[in-house]
C-alpha cells in the first residue's frame, strides 16, 4: 500500500496527444470497417481514414500556437511539428484517392490497405513531435512497419515482393545502427530526452567525447538511410519501382518529410552544442547526395526511378537547411517539404494515370506525346518537372530560393553553390520528361491494349487498361495548379514555415 502511494503518475496532456490518439482509434474503425463484405466494406473503409485524417487535422488545427510537452516530455506539440504533420494528412489522404480504384488495393481488402496508411502516419506524427530517444525509435518503428507490408502488398508481382522484402532488410539495418548510436548518445550523457541530453553535453565537458561522437555518427546513418540521403539510399530506386505506385507517392513525400523532422529537432536540439562535430559531416552528406542523386537519373527510362533519383538529390537539397543550424534554415526546410508534397503528388498521379491507360508502365514511352493526346495530364507534369528543377514561376524556384539564402546567410555560400549546379545538372532528366511529352515530331499515343512491353513497368497488365480515371487526373491538375500558385504567392507557404520554425527556439 505505501509502495503504490509512493507512485507518480506520469502527466499525460490529452488536448496535445489528440491527434495521435485520433489516428490510433481510427486505424481500429477502418481495420473493422473493411471486413464488411462488398462494396459497403470497401466504401465505408475509404470513409472511415478520410474521416479520421480530416479529424486529427482539425485537432492539429485546434493546438496551433500552443507549445508544450506532452507525456513527461517524451513528446512535443509545436508549430513544427504540426506543420509536418499537415504534410502527413495531405499524402495520406491523396494516397487513398490514387488508391481508390487500385488493383492492389481491391486485391488486399482496402480496409486493410487503409488501416496501414493510418497506422504509419501514427508513427510520422509521433517521430515530428518525438523530443526523447525512446519516442524517437518508437515513431520510426511505428511509419516502417507498416509500410514494409506495403510495398509487399501485390502478392502477383514478383517485384512488389522483393521490394517489401528489400525495404524491410535495409530499413532493419538502419533501425539497428540509429538504436546503437541512440544507446551510445545515452551511455555518453546519462539522458534520453533531448533538452537534458543538449545540457549534458554543453555543461558536463563531453564534447569530444568518442562514445559520443561515435553515437552521432551511427545516428546520423541511420537517419540519412530514412531520408534517402547518399550514400545510404541504395534501397531508393529498386523500392520505389517496385512498390504499388500510391504507396511509393506516399513514401517518397510522407516518409521523407518524418524523416527529416527529426533529423532537424534531433540535430538542432538535443546535438546543437556539438554542433562543430557533426556539421561538417552532414555537409558532405549534402553534397554527395546531390551530386549521386542527380548522376543516378540522368540515365533512367523508368519515371519511377527518375523520381527515386531525383529524390536522392532533393534529400541533399533539404540537408543543406539543416547543415546551418539556424532559423532560417530550417524555415527553408519546413517550406520545401510543403512543395514537395506537391510536386511529387502530381507527378505521381501522372504516372499512375498512364499506367492504367498504357502498356507502357511507368517507362518513359507512356507519357511520349502526352501533350497532343491528354494535355490535361501534360501539364501537371510539366510543371512538377519544371518545379523540382527549380525553374521560376514554380513553388520550386523559391523553395531552392530560400534554401540558398539559408546557405549563404550561414556562411555555407559554397553548399549554395552546389546546390545551384544541381539544380542545373538535373535539367537533364527532368527536361528530356518534358520533350518527351511536347517535341511535336512525336507521335501521339492514345490508350490501347497490349502486351506488356520488355522493360515496362509490372504494374502494366493486359487486363487492366481502363478509361481514364476522374480522381486521378483531378489530383494530378490539383497539384500542378498548387505548385504554380505558390511559385507567384509563396506567401501563406512562407509564414506557416516561419512560424513552425521559431517554435524550435534558436
Amino acid at each position: 500500500m505505501s509502495f503504490a502511494a509512493g507512485l507518480n503518475a506520469p502527466y499525460i496532456d490529452y488536448g496535445g496527444l489528440s491527434p495521435v490518439l485520433a489516428l490510433s482509434a481510427g486505424s481500429a474503425v477502418t481495420l473493422m470497417a473493411g471486413l464488411l463484405p462488398g462494396r459497403s466494406g470497401r466504401n465505408l473503409a475509404v470513409f472511415s481514414a478520410l474521416a479520421t485524417l480530416a479529424t486529427a487535422a482539425g485537432l492539429s488545427l485546434w493546438q496551433w500556437d500552443d507549445n508544450r510537452l506532452l507525456v513527461e516530455g517524451a513528446l512535443r506539440s509545436d508549430d513544427f511539428a504540426l506543420a509536418l504533420d499537415f504534410v502527413f494528412y495531405a499524402a495520406a489522404a491523396t494516397t487513398l484517392v490514387l488508391s481508390l480504384r487500385d488493383t492492389t488495393a481491391e486485391r488486399t481488402r482496402l480496409g486493410d490497405y487503409s488501416a496501414l496508411l493510418l497506422m504509419s502516419v501514427t508513427g510520422m506524427v509521433v517521430l515530428a513531435g518525438a523530443s526523447s530517444l525512446i519516442t524517437l525509435f518508437l515513431g520510426i518503428e511505428l511509419l516502417s512497419i507498416p509500410l514494409y507490408v506495403m510495398c509487399a502488398l501485390d502478392l502477383r508481382r514478383r517485384t512488389s515482393l522483393e521490394a517489401g522484402l528489400k525495404y524491410l532488410v535495409i530499413g532493419s539495418v538502419g533501425s539497428a545502427t540509429l538504436l546503437y548510436g541512440l544507446a551510445m548518445i545515452y551511455g555518453a550523457t546519462g539522458a534520453t530526452d533531448f533538452g537534458p541530453i543538449a545540457s549534458a553535453i554543453e555543461n558536463q565537458g563531453i564534447l569530444g567525447d568518442p562514445l559520443l561522437l561515435t553515437g552521432i555518427a551511427l545516428a546520423a546513418t541511420g537517419l540519412a538511410f530514412k531520408a534517402s540521403v547518399a550514400p545510404f539510399h541504395q534501397w531508393t530506386p529498386d523500392v520505389y519501382q517496385g512498390a504499388p505506385t500510391p504507396v511509393t507517392a506516399f513514401m517518397a513525400v510522407a516518409t521523407k518529410t518524418a524523416a527529416f523532422a527529426i533529423i532537424v529537432r534531433f540535430f538542432l536540439v538535443a546535438l546543437l552544442p556539438a554542433a562543430d562535430d557533426w556539421d561538417a559531416a552532414l555537409a558532405a552528406l549534402s553534397v554527395v547526395s546531390i551530386v549521386i542523386g542527380n548522376a543516378g537519373a540522368i540515365g533512367q527510362s523508368s519515371l519511377k526511378r527518375l523520381l527515386a533519383w531525383s529524390g536522392v538529390a532533393q534529400a541533399g537539397y533539404i540537408m543543406a537547411g539543416v547543415v546551418v543550424a539556424t532559423e532560417t534554415g530550417v524555415k527553408s526546410v519546413v517550406f520545401y517539404l510543403f512543395i514537395y508534397l506537391l510536386m511529387n503528388m502530381a507527378a505521381f498521379a501522372v504516372v499512375i494515370a498512364r499506367e492504367r491507360e498504357t502498356p507502357f508502365g511507368d517507362s518513359l514511352e507512356a507519357v511520349r506525346g502526352l501533350g497532343a493526346a491528354r494535355p490535361a495530364l501534360a501539364w501537371p507534369l510539366t510543371i512538377s518537372m519544371l518545379g523540382l528543377a527549380g525553374l521560376p514561376g514554380t513553388a520550386g524556384f523559391f523553395g531552392k530560393f530560400f534554401l540558398i539564402e539559408a546557405t549563404v546567410g550561414g556562411d555555407y555560400t559554397w553548399l549554395g553553390v552546389m546546390i545551384v549546379i544541381g539544380s542545373m545538372v538535373s535539367l537533364v532528366y527532368y527536361l528530356r520528361v518534358i520533350a518527351a511529352m511536347w517535341m511535336p515530331d512525336v507521335p501521339a499515343r492514345d490508350p490501347v491494349v497490349a502486351p506488356v512491353m520488355a522493360g515496362g513497368s509490372p504494374e502494366a497488365d493486359a487486363s487492366r487498361f481502363r478509361a481514364p480515371q476522374a480522381e486521378v487526373v483531378t489530383v494530378a491538375i490539383l497539384m500542378g495548379a498548387a505548385t504554380l500558385f505558390f511559385g507567384i504567392i509563396p506567401g501563406p507557404l512562407l509564414e506557416v514555415a516561419s512560424q513552425a520554425a521559431a517554435s524550435l527556439g534558436l
